[in-house]
This record gives structure tokens, C-alpha cells and sequence, in this order.
């Protein structure tokens, strides 16, 4: 080959080589597009389960791992289980099986031992052979993560609901060694300390209750995290993290939470909690002499408070039994829903399942369909002069169906014979040990033999200046005052007939302004003198057991007594209370540091 051809030949490959490194985006010969990059997988997860006597919180804990927004294929389960006195290592087992196809991979560690830990008093009492233990399996868990190269671990105690789908993607997002998220209670009790002394306890500080409360939201650094949080295991300071043995120079006391905080600390990485959004519930911690039933009662509870803004399935991997239902002392338990509510409507009975209250579900009239003639034709006239103590408006349809949703109770109740009954509105959430402790209340009025018509469960005490004066011989139950409310209380047969026998549809007013008259509370001495008898024997819980679910002006709220038409004029609506709360807020839900609660309010 002459050399010119030799040096063209040359100078071509030459070419060849070097175009697609100068022009990367292009081809340099006419073939198919250049392709785009693929997106990258989702970093690997291990979820660590590590459950005791969980049988009551499993279906629910579980169905929050289900319904995580995360690929399954990228999550591997961790879950070990032993020295339970019920169905924890079955229920495991199922859940396992079931699922063990959609995740990664499945690692299950059980052993068959019933007997308690050396030194242990109770299921609820932690001895130090029973920390060593957790500390066992929690560095076995991230022993694990480490061996399959997981890229985080994240721990959840089996009672906690992650009912926030995105939290996996979220808490990653903060780009931390070792963040949580903030978990709820109906106290201000969560799973962070904002503080902590040089000897290892809890340390009061002002920054916690803004954290709590959501008034400073962001990614705090913070002494102490527990319960639920999520560890980066790429990080390089992650791999001096240890749960067992405790670091040689750990000085505090036994427990699974100060341990990690004390490795965490001495390896150099600082500990973050999240509360840019609402990621779940915990429960209270249990008292080291409470029983199963303690806690299984304390679970419910948390469940209650998750349905409230949430719909909280359980696992569909499981097969769980109906929980055992009853009616406490009372002949019928009368829920009170409108129709078109059917949201508040399926909230409230899945809520009454998982207390565990066999309810009766009752249509309320509702006001906005009621017409002139049909007020008409029932009797029924307002109060002369009546006008509502904040706006002044009269009276609405809203307020009047109401009325009659409660006054056909009362009557439904006397044509049956029934001797006491529970009313509950369909807006209402409940108490911790709500069952239990009306229970007791009732059994206490039973053996003292109290006569009594009426018994506020919930209620808006609207005189305040003076306390109210306790019943003699009946613990938590007080004289009230001029009340608001009909949130939920028990009436007994007497009490039904004497609010029958009032005959209040010639003179109607709402039905938490009639109450206070029957029982001769009311402020206004007009409005009583149109009713003649006003001997209700009423009485009220203290602490109260029932709130609303939502305050005025909160989002959620809705109304169906204050948006509404006024009672004689369907053409004339109001929506005072939506009104007054845009104007300035009077009826908003008190931060959780001030909300009335009969439950421990402190942090620990």
C-alpha cells in the first residue's frame, strides 16, 4: 500500500476513535438513537421486627410494613420472636410465609421458651437479662444488614404505626447517619429527648414541646431517639455503632435506648429526629407492674387516635378473629350518624371494634333535608327570643335535626323499657381506657346506689370560675355546671322520660342548651322559665372520656348544626362557626400541651 493511502488509512481510524469521545450525545454513523440511562434502583433496606407478646399490635403493625411506598424487592425482613404467652410466634410465622415471595429476602429467629427472664416481676418488667437480650437481637439484626450489604436498617417496635407511606423515602431524604421520625400520642409523650443529663435521665429543656407540637418543624439533632429510626449504613461512622456488647466504657444503667445513644455518641455520629410530616402513633410506655390486658387496652387506644385521621387496615396477610364485643353495663349503646356522613360513619365503627363496644348505629335526622312543612306538621317552634350566645343567630335546621336525632333515642328508649343507655355522636374521640374506666364509674354509681337521669361522658364546661363540687362516694364523677356538648353521655329510663315529658318541640332551643335547663344550670333565666320541671339529676365524668375529633377551624372540621339554613327560612344559610374561626380562631384544637386530658401529660 503506497504511504499516502497508509497515512489517509490511519488519520480515518484515528478519526473513528476520537469522534465519540468529542461528541458523546451523537453517533457517528447513521444507526439507531442513543439510548438514555435507565433510572437507578431504589437503595436496599433490612426492617428489623423484633416482637414479644404482640398478638394484640402485629395485624396493624404489619399492615403499616405492607403499605409502604417502597419497592418490596428492595426490603429484606429481619424478625425474631420468643418468650411469648400468646400467638406472636404463629401470627410472625404466617406473615412471613405469605409475604416471603414479595421481598428480598425473609430471615425469621424464634425460639419456643414461655418462661420469663431471670429477674422479671411481669411482662411489662424489663429485668437486665431481659435488656442483654433485646441488645442481643438488635445487634444481631444490624449484624445482618451489614452482612447483606443494606444500604439502611430500620428499626420499629412492633407497636409502633408507620401510617405514613413515604416514611422510608422521606427519613432517607434528611441524608442522616441515624434519624426517626416523631411519632404520635395523645400526650406529649413521643420517641425523642430534647435533653439529657450527664448521668444518663431525661432532661426537661424549652425546645420540646415547639418540636412536639409541630411549632418548629424540620431535622433536629437531638441526645435521644428510640422506639422507630432509621440507620445509613454507608456512612463510615455507622460501622462503630453497636447495640452488644455496650461499649466498654458505657457508665448508665441497663436499657436497649441508652445503650445505642451512648454508642452513637461515642462514635461520633449525632442522633436526628424529623417532624416535617405526621408519620405515625406509639403508644404510652407501660408501668413495669401493668398487665397484657394494660397494654393490649393502651394499643387499642392508639389505634383509636391513627383511625381519627387515618383508614388503618390490618395485614391482609393475616387471618385475624373479630375482637369480643359487649355493651358494658348498658342495655344498648346508640351511635348517632348522618347518612351522608359515611366517612365519620365507618371511622366510628371500626373505632367501636377495636374498643370493643357493641354499638347500635342510629340515622340522624338530618336538619338540611327537614322543610317548613314538615316543622309544621311536627310542632315544632322555637324558643321565644332564643339567640346563640356567640353570633346571635336563631335557631338552625341543623340544630334542630340535632335535637330530634337525640329526643328519638330518648324515645326509643322508653317504648323499649330500657333502664340506661350510652349515646355517642359520631365526631368524638376517645380517652385512653375509655372502657375501662367508664366501666368502673358505672360500677361505683351502681354501689352506691346514686339516683341519677343523666351522666355526661364528654362535654364543653363552659363555667369555669368556680370548680364543680365531686358526688360523695363516687370517685371521678362531679355536679356540672352550664355544659355544651352532646358529645356522648348515659341516661338512664328515668332521666329519658323527664326529658319526654318536657315536651320541647313547641319551645325548641339545641339540645346542649336544653340539657343545662332540665338540670337547672342554664345562665339565662328566661329560657328556664318555659320549662316548669327542671330536675334532671345530672352528673358528669371528671376527667372527661370523650372529645371532639376536631376543633373549629382545624382541617377536618365540618359542622352540620352551624352550616345550615336558619330554622323558619331555608333560604337564609349560616356558617358562623366556620366564619368566627377564619375571623379569629376561638374554637381551634389546643396545642398538645394544653389539651384536657385525665392521661399523663409530661414527656416521660
Amino acid at each position: 500500500m503506497p504511504l499516502g493511502a497508509v497515512g489517509v488509512g490511519l488519520l480515518f481510524t484515528i478519526l473513528v476513535v476520537k469522534l465519540p469521545c468529542t461528541h458523546t450525545n451523537q453517533p457517528v454513523f447513521d444507526v439507531d438513537p442513543v439510548r438514555s440511562e435507565s433510572s437507578l434502583l431504589k437503595p436496599k433496606v433490612l426492617i428489623a421486627i423484633i416482637a414479644r407478646n404482640a398478638e394484640h399490635s402485629l395485624p396493624y403493625y404489619l399492615g403499616c410494613i405492607d403499605r409502604l411506598d417502597y419497592p418490596k424487592d428492595r426490603i429484606a425482613i429481619w424478625a425474631a420472636t420468643d418468650h411469648n404467652v400468646d400467638n406472636t410466634t404463629a401470627m410472625l410465622e404466617d406473615w412471613l410465609s405469605a409475604v416471603e415471595g414479595l421481598y428480598h429476602s425473609v430471615e425469621f429467629r424464634t425460639a419456643e421458651e414461655t418462661r420469663p427472664f431471670l429477674g422479671e416481676l411481669g411482662p411489662k418488667h424489663w429485668s437486665d437479662s431481659r435488656y442483654t437480650h433485646v441488645l442481643k437481637l438488635r445487634q444481631a439484626a444490624l449484624r445482618t444488614a451489614r452482612a447483606v450489604w443494606a444500604d439502611y436498617i430500620l428499626f420499629a417496635d412492633s407497636d409502633n404505626l408507620l401510617t405514613n407511606p413515604q416514611v422510608l423515602t422521606l427519613l432517607m431524604a434528611e441524608n442522616k447517619t441515624l434519624v426517626a421520625p416523631m411519632l404520635e400520642t395523645h400526650t406529649l409523650y413521643s420517641n425523642f429527648w430534647c435533653g439529657m443529663t450527664p448521668q444518663g435521665y431525661y432532661k426537661r429543656t424549652p425546645e420540646y414541646i415547639p418540636i412536639r407540637d409541630w411549632k418548629r418543624m424540620g431535622c433536629h439533632a437531638v441526645p435521644m431517639v428510640h422506639s422507630s429510626y432509621l440507620i445509613d449504613l454507608r456512612r463510615k461512622a455507622s460501622r462503630d455503632l453497636a447495640f452488644y456488647p455496650a461499649h466498654p466504657l458505657y457508665p448508665w444503667t441497663l436499657d436497649d435506648i441508652m445503650v445505642l445513644s451512648f454508642s452513637a455518641r461515642q462514635a461520633g455520629v449525632q442522633m436526628f429526629l424529623s417532624n416535617r410530616e405526621h408519620y405515625g402513633y406509639m403508644p404510652l410506655p407501660q408501668k413495669p407492674d401493668h398487665t397484657l390486658d394494660d397494654e393490649v387496652e393502651s394499643f387499642s387506644h392508639t389505634v383509636s387516635e391513627a383511625l381519627i385521621e387515618h383508614t388503618l387496615e390490618t395485614s391482609q396477610y393475616l387471618h385475624t378473629l373479630p375482637k369480643k364485643r359487649d355493651r358494658m353495663v348498658f342495655d344498648e349503646i346508640y351511635l348517632i350518624n348522618l347518612r351522608r356522613r359515611q366517612d365519620r360513619r365507618q371511622r366510628m365503627l371500626n373505632t367501636l371494634d377495636v374498643l370493643g363496644l357493641e354499638a347500635t348505629l342510629t340515622d340522624a335526622v338530618d336538619g338540611k333535608a327537614l322543610n317548613s312543612s314538615q316543622l309544621v306538621a311536627m310542632g315544632i317552634d322555637m324558643l321565644p327570643d332564643y339567640k346563640d350566645p356567640y353570633s346571635g343567630r336563631v335557631l338552625t335546621r341543623g340544630e334542630i335535626g340535632c335535637f330530634l336525632s337525640h329526643y328519638n333515642i330518648w324515645k326509643q328508649m322508653v317504648d323499649k323499657g330500657q333502664q340506661q343507655v350510652l349515646l355517642l355522636e359520631d365526631d368524638v374521640r376517645f380517652e385512653s381506657r375509655f372502657k375501662s374506666r367508664l366501666l368502673t364509674i358505672m360500677q361505683d354509681v351502681k354501689a352506691a346506689a346514686l339516683d341519677w337521669d343523666l351522666i355526661y361522658v364528654g362535654r364543653k364546661r363552659l363555667q369555669v370560675k368556680d370548680p364543680e363540687r365531686w358526688v360523695k362516694g363516687v370517685r371521678n364523677l362531679v355536679h356540672p355546671d352550664y355544659s355544651y356538648w352532646t358529645l356522648g353521655y348515659a341516661l338512664s329510663l328515668q332521666g329519658a322520660r323527664k326529658l319526654l315529658a318536657a315536651e320541647p318541640f313547641g319551645k325548641m332551643l339545641p339540645v346542649d342548651e336544653f340539657l343545662p335547663i332540665m338540670f337547672d344550670r342554664h345562665p339565662k333565666e328566661e329560657y328556664m322559665g318555659y320549662f316548669e320541671h327542671r330536675d334532671l339529676k345530672a352528673f358528669s365524668v371528671e376527667p372527661l372520656l370523650l372529645f371532639p375529633t376536631h376543633y373549629t377551624g382545624e382541617p377536618g372540621y365540618t359542622s352540620d348544626t352551624e352550616t345550615s339554613t336558619i330554622w323558619d327560612n331555608e333560604s337564609v344559610s349560616t356558617d358562623w362557626d366556620r366564619e368566627s374561626a377564619q375571623r379569629n380562631h376561638a374554637g381551634t384544637r389546643p396545642p398538645v400541651a394544653n389539651t384536657p386530658s385525665s392521661s399523663q401529660q409530661d414527656e416521660l
